[in-house]
C-alpha cells in the first residue's frame, strides 16, 4: 500500500473512500509498472507505449535517467533491456540498489547543490562523444531542475538564491523554470546538443501543467524557445536582479541550432491524467459521480482550496470532483509546510459537514516529509479542541505543524512517482 498511514486516517466511509481513490491514482502512476507496461524488446525494435522505433543499425544503448524517478525507471528499463545497455547514469534525488548497470547517483532537491554539478558533469561527459550508430535512451521526470545544475559562471549556491526568491515570491514553475533553463549547461535543450550525433529518445514523465515538454525538467533535451531577455524580465519582476553577485544573475543563452534536434524523440511518457483516470474508476467503483475538473490546477493554493471545498459543498450527493496541477505559495511568513498542506487548511474554513478535501503530492514530498493532508468536519473539531486557528497558521505558510498536531497529513514517503499534486473533493 501506497499510504502508510491509511488505517490512522480511514476513521470515516467518507475518509475511507477518499483514501481509496488516492490510493488507485498512486498505484498507476507506479513508475516501474509504468515502464514494464508500456516498454518492450522485440527483436530488433524497441516498442514504447506503441511506437516502434528501430535498433537495426544501433551499436550501443546508453541510458540517462534524470529527476524523482530516474532510480525507479532505471530498474525497471534494466529488466526490460538488460545486456543490450552498454551503460547509463540514473540521478535521482536519493541513490537506488540493485542497479546492474546503470551507476545510480543522488543529488539535492529542491535547491541545487554542487553534488548536483558534479553528476551532472558525469552524464555530459558520458554522452558528449557518442556516435551516429549509438542510441540514448532519456528518462527525464520532475526534479531534474534543481539536479541539473551546471553553470557558466557563479555557482549552485547563486542559483540557490535565486530559487529561494523566486519560490518565496510564488513564481509559477513555468517562470521558474524559464529561469533555471538560462542558468545550466546541462538545461533548456542542452543534453540534446552533448547527445548529438547520436539518436535519442526522451521519455518524459510530467509534472508540468499542460505538459508542456520545455519545462519539464527545463527541458534539458528540447529546444527552447524562450530567451535570456525573457528570464530577465522574470528576474525584473521579482526585484532578484539586485541580490546577485554577478553581471545577470549568471544567465546563459540556450542552444538554438535545429540541428541539435533532429535526432531527437520527447514523447510524453506518463502525465497526471493518467492518475485522474484511475481516480475517477475507482470513484465509481465506490458508488460516486465523478467529475475531473482538470489536470491544469493552477493559483494560490490556499484560494484555490477554499475553492475546490465551495465547489464540493455545492455539489450534490454522492460526489467526486477530481484536479491535477501545481498551484503556488506566496510566502508570507517564516512557517513550514507545502502547496498541498496549504491547499488543505485553505479549505478548512469553508468546508462543510459531509464534505472532504484531500490534496497530495504524487512525489510523496509536499515540501517536507509528508505528502499532503485531508481536511473535513473532523479536522476542525480536532482543531477547535486544541485551539489552533487555522488563520494564524495560513498567515505563517504553517501547515505542516497544524497538519501533524492534528494527525491528519497523508504519509507515503518517497514515492519514485511524479506527476504534479492531486486534490480529491467528496460530498457524502
Amino acid at each position: 500500500m501506497k499510504i502508510k498511514n491509511f488505517q490512522n486516517l480511514a476513521l470515516t466511509k467518507t475518509r475511507k473512500d477518499a483514501l481509496k481513490i488516492a490510493e488507485a491514482g498512486l498505484e498507476a502512476i507506479d513508475t516501474q509498472k509504468i515502464i514494464k507496461e508500456k516498454i518492450q524488446l522485440k527483436k530488433n525494435s524497441l516498442v514504447i507505449d506503441q511506437k516502434t522505433f528501430s535498433l537495426k543499425g544501433v551499436k550501443n544503448i546508453y541510458v540517462v535517467a534524470i529527476g524523482k524517478c530516474a532510480g525507479e525507471a532505471s530498474l525497471a528499463l534494466e529488466k526490460v533491456l538488460d545486456k543490450k545497455i552498454k551503460a547509463g547514469i540514473a540521478l535521482d534525488v536519493k541513490k537506488v540498489t540493485g542497479l546492474k548497470i546503470i551507476r545510480s547517483l543522488a543529488g539535492s532537491h529542491p535547491l541545487p547543490s554542487r553534488r548536483n554539478t558534479a553528476a551532472s558533469l558525469q552524464i555530459i561527459n558520458l554522452i558528449k562523444n557518442l556516435a551516429e550508430d549509438d542510441l540514448i535512451i532519456f528518462l527525464i521526470s520532475g526534479g531534474g531542475s534543481s539536479l541539473l545544475c551546471v553553470p557558466k559562471s557563479g555557482t549552485c549556491e547563486e542559483e540557490t538564491l535565486i530559487d529561494q526568491k523566486l519560490m518565496a515570491s510564488g513564481a509559477t514553475i513555468d517562470e521558474m523554470n524559464t529561469v533555471r533553463k538560462h542558468l545550466s549547461q546541462a538545461r533548456g535543450g542542452y543534453l540534446a546538443k552533448y547527445a548529438y550525433p547520436a539518436k535519442s529518445i526522451a521519455l518524459i514523465f510530467s509534472d508540468v501543467v499542460g505538459n508542456d515538454l520545455e519545462f519539464i525538467s527545463s527541458g534539458p533535451t528540447v529546444k527552447d524557445a524562450t530567451t535570456v531577455r525573457d528570464a530577465l524580465q522574470i528576474l525584473n519582476k521579482y526585484n532578484i536582479q539586485k541580490v546577485c553577485s554577478i553581471k545577470n544573475c549568471g544567465l546563459i543563452e540556450t542552444p538554438k541550432n535545429d540541428e541539435f534536434f533532429k535526432k531527437v524523440s520527447n514523447l510524453i511518457f506518463v502525465s497526471n491524467e493518467v492518475a485522474l483516470k484511475a481516480m475517477a474508476k475507482t470513484a465509481k467503483k465506490l458508488g460516486y459521480r465523478v467529475k475531473i475538473c482538470t489536470s491544469c490546477l493552477k493559483g494560490e493554493a490556499r484560494n484555490e482550496g477554499a475553492k475546490i471545498a465551495a465547489e464540493i459543498n455545492r455539489a450534490k450527493p454522492k460526489t467526486v470532483l477530481l484536479y491535477g496541477g501545481e498551484t503556488t505559495v506566496n510566502v508570507k511568513g517564516k512557517g513550514k509546510g507545502g502547496r498541498n498542506m496549504e491547499l488543505a487548511l485553505g479549505a478548512l474554513s469553508r468546508i462543510q459537514k459531509g464534505s472532504l478535501v484531500l490534496s497530495f503530492a504524487s512525489d510523496g514530498i509536499d515540501n517536507t516529509p509528508l505528502a499532503g493532508a485531508i481536511c473535513d468536519k473532523m479536522t476542525k473539531e480536532k482543531a477547535e479542541k486544541l485551539k489552533l486557528k487555522p488563520i494564524s497558521y495560513l498567515a505563517e505558510n504553517n501547515s505542516y505543524p497544524f497538519f501533524k498536531k492534528t494527525g491528519d497529513y497523508l504519509l507515503t514517503g518517497q514515492t519514485g512517482s511524479n506527476v504534479s499534486d492531486l486534490v480529491i473533493a467528496i460530498k457524502e
